[in-house]
């Protein structure tokens, strides 16, 4: 993708290289690590995540190389000149495990799992938790919005207000939560998504008068003709001069596709411009709204049973309000041989060493049993589960099914699964959500998701931890 042409190895944080400088100049360079990626907290005070972004980031990945102006640069920031002759021929050669794009995902648990020579997995951190954080993020936002609106209602309209060049990725993992189209125009391009589009108010400003706008609009969108009504006044000019653009294009055999509602009081103009289209014979034509929308507001008019077909939203999906950010970590669990450990004075930041596969529990109808269970990679069978920071606490996993969720996806550098398309993606995270049960999908104080770790991995962890104290 043309996207990711100009990310470079120098698209990371200073510190990376200073420590990876350290690493190599030491002679550790081919010493083996193992990093969690992760999260702690779940945005928006609700029950879940949407993982997205891995595409991408393994895209990024295999192609990730230090240019002749990158080296030029670093050399004039200091480092040492054999170290650069080292970036010189730097290639990610990792192995990476990873749930799936568009699952459903939980704090604390590993979501993608990098093992690779410390300096290439240190290298890649930011560029990971850049991609996988951001994604993520917009994903849950647009799931949030599409499990309460109707089925491909929504459209993301966010690029003139996102983060500069994050609205490309927001627009992507928009479609991955659930939206149905995007006004952004390269991202539809790029991604082969439906693009999307009416008109702005300076369009219909610039002409003396707003039925001509509409008629000059109307002969050339044909096909795609949705007027925007609340230029001036919505109820008194706006539907009345759609109403006579509809009723002309009807004369040459055309229909008029819609009309958009970009301010006021939504829900009571939706439901008067439904019912002048319908006195007027048009039935057919569709109603969108837009205007700081949000996952509330789009709630709060389908309650009101506003007759609302399309909601275009914006600035509150790509940027992530209220949360804006996703606080996914990457830590160390294993190096050079030996499980390692953070520990902290807050138990809830202790991390879990060493290679790890993590289990998606189900009862007995199928649907997730709302927990989710970390073991060590070779471990076999799981009778039960303790809470990772509550060692008095612990659930009976006998009798229920359960499914490995950390899969290879990258090998010696080299993607291994197949790139799917957006559609493909959101499907499945349509099929992951409903078998999430209803209580963890509620916006007002969701069921909390338990994530527990096996009692073999609880051990190493306690003993490694006294481990550490003693040193």
């Amino acid at each position: 993708m043309n996207s990711f042409a100009n990310i470079t190895g120098t698209y990371t944080d200073y510190y990376q290289l200073t420590m990876s400088q350290v690493y190599f100049l030491k002679g550790h360079s081919n010493q083996k690590a193992v990093f969690d990626y992760f999260f702690r907290k779940i945005p928006f005070g609700g029950g879940y995540v949407v993982f997205a972004g891995l595409y991408d980031l393994l895209e990024i990945l295999q192609n990730l190389k230090f240019s002749k102006d990158d080296l030029e640069f670093l050399s004039d920031c200091g480092l040492n000149k054999d170290f650069i002759q080292y970036l010189k021929d730097f290639s990610f050669r990792g192995t990476i495990y990873s749930s799936n794009e568009g699952d459903i995902v939980f704090p604390t648990r590993p979501v993608l799992q990098v093992e690779a020579d410390i300096i290439e997995a240190q290298i890649i951190e930011t560029v990971l938790l850049n991609t996988l954080n951001f994604q993520s993020l917009i994903a849950t936002k647009a799931c949030r919005m599409s499990y309460q609106a109707p089925e491909g209602s929504l459209i993301d309209f966010g690029l003139r207000r996102s983060q500069g060049l994050g609205g490309y990725q927001a627009s992507r993992a928009a479609i991955i939560g659930g939206f149905s189209a995007t006004s952004n125009v390269i991202s539809a391009k790029d991604n082969q998504t439906d693009v999307s589009g009416t008109m702005a108010h300076s369009f219909i400003q610039s002409y003396d008068d707003e039925l001509t706008a509409f008629r000059h609009f109307a002969e050339n969108m044909s096909e795609n003709s949705v007027l925007l009504v609340d230029t001036y006044d919505t109820l008194k000019s706006g539907i009345p001069n759609a109403i006579k653009v509809a009723r002309e294009m009807e004369e040459r055999g055309q229909r008029l596709k819609g009309i958009r509602l970009d301010s006021g009081d939504l829900a009571y103009l939706a439901k008067k411009s439904r019912e002048m289209l319908n006195d007027a014979g048009l039935s057919d034509v569709k109603i969108a709204a837009s205007n700081q929308l949000d996952e509330y507001v789009i709630k709060s008019l389908i309650e009101q049973k506003a007759p609302i077909d399309l909601f275009g939203v914006g600035t509150n999906l790509v940027t992530g309000q209220p949360d804006a950010a996703l606080d996914g970590v990457y830590k160390l669990c294993h190096f050079n041989g030996k499980p390692r450990i953070k520990l902290s004075e807050n138990i809830n930041k202790t991390s879990l060493p060493d290679k790890k596969q993590v289990f998606r529990i189900f009862n007995g109808e199928g649907q997730f049993y709302g927990a989710d269970a970390i073991t060590l990679r070779h471990e076999k069978g799981l009778d039960k589960m303790h809470h990772p920071f509550e060692a008095d606490k612990k659930i009976s996993l006998k009798g229920l099914n359960s499914e490995p969720i950390l899969k290879k996806v990258m090998e010696n550098g080299k993607v291994l699964i197949d790139k799917k398309s957006l559609k493909d993606i959101s499907d499945y995270r349509r099929e992951r959500l409903s078998l999430l049960p209803q209580e963890f999908k509620r916006f007002d104080n969701p069921h909390v998701y338990k994530v527990g770790i096996s009692t073999i991995l609880m051990n190493q962890r306690d003993e490694l931890k006294e481990e550490y104290k003693k040193s």
